[in-house]
């Protein structure tokens, strides 16, 4: 029997782009099952994947009190608040965010802040409908001040998970796909591309991007990747207003406090691996994107570009990668 078969390798995804419920656990986790019963139901999405801290909140504008050499009690019991906020893995927020999975038929990628004792890490979870949660990526470098409040990723949580999905066209055939996931401004460290080579190297297809960056310069960057890795992009941004901190949080004017005034504009976006936009960018509001895309497509592109075959040369660069927990 000929394996190949056109047209069947192709699966449905989304992007979820919205934010945490003011530091509520509980509210927050029901925007996440709305949202991904929102793709299922609306669009027969097999995955869907949530932005960069969605579960925990990602404080935009906080300072926490801190200036060089000096940290004030107030940014103290900032953090505290913010610790709170935060999940452990395993815990039932995870057992919850299992459970959505698991009635929906949906694979998440969500991102959370994972507390690990005192610390806090920007991490995506890796949540499977039969198998439950089964990985995690932590970020490797958080950026500027993100340094205050996260640790630091290492090697050892850099998944490159194969799943089964069902075809978008015929629900009796099975579609491999190969899922990762890099967080925020992981993609632009140009010496690691170690993470995106890494994931290039273990042949990754749906290439997650969970970020907070809503500005319009993230854009050629997830068409970029997506054309260099020969690989779906699915980013999912955060849209945030001030409503959706709570009341006392740092806001850019604090003369002119609104309720709706954006703190996080989105811009999700879904791009094909010749660098075509199929679904977004989606800005200024909260919402579920979704494409279907042709797994096929991933090895079309390789016919001319592969940067970890046929257009690598090793022997003048080398990737090295130290995976273990350090």
């Amino acid at each position: 029997m000929n394996p190949y078969s056109p047209g069947q390798n192709k699966i449905r995804a989304s992007v979820v782009q919205s934010c945490a419920a003011a530091y509520s656990l509980d509210a927050t986790l029901d925007k996440l099952e709305y949202y991904t019963r929102l793709a299922k139901n609306r669009d027969n999405s097999q995955l869907a994947v949530f932005p960069e801290a969605f579960v925990g909140g990602y404080p935009k504008l906080s300072s926490f009190g801190v200036a060089l050499g000096y940290h004030s009690p107030q940014g103290r019991d900032e953090f505290l608040r913010y610790h709170s906020a935060a999940i452990e893995i395993p815990s039932p927020a995870v057992t919850r965010i299992e459970n959505i999975s698991k009635e929906t038929g949906v694979f998440l990628v969500v991102g959370i802040v994972e507390r690990d004792q005192g610390t806090l890490y920007c991490t995506v979870i890796f949540v499977d409908p039969e198998e439950g949660y089964i990985a995690k990526h932590r970020k490797v470098q958080p950026t500027v001040v993100e340094r205050v409040i996260w640790g630091q990723g290492n090697g050892s949580t850099l998944p490159v998970l194969q799943r089964n999905f069902k075809s978008a066209n015929d629900e009796e055939r099975t579609v491999k796909a190969k899922v990762s996931a890099t967080i925020c401004w992981e993609n632009f460290m140009p010496l690691p591309p170690a993470v995106r080579t890494f994931y290039y190297s273990q042949g990754t297809q749906l290439y997650c991007v969970p970020t907070i960056d809503s500005r319009p310069e993230w854009q050629p960057s997830m068409i970029h990747i997506a054309v260099e890795g020969r690989c779906f992009v699915l980013s999912a941004c955060q849209y945030a207003e001030e409503k959706d901190y709570p009341p006392d949080h740092a806001v850019a004017d604090e003369n002119h406090r609104s309720p709706d005034n954006v703190m996080i504009a989105g811009g999700s976006v879904i791009v094909s691996p010749l660098g075509k936009v199929l679904a977004g960018p989606l800005y200024d509001e909260e919402g579920v994107l979704t494409a279907e895309l042709d797994m096929d497509d991933c090895i079309r592109g390789k016919f001319d570009l592969d940067v970890v075959g046929h257009y690598a040369r090793p022997e003048i660069f080398e990737l090295r990668v130290n995976q273990e927990d350090t």
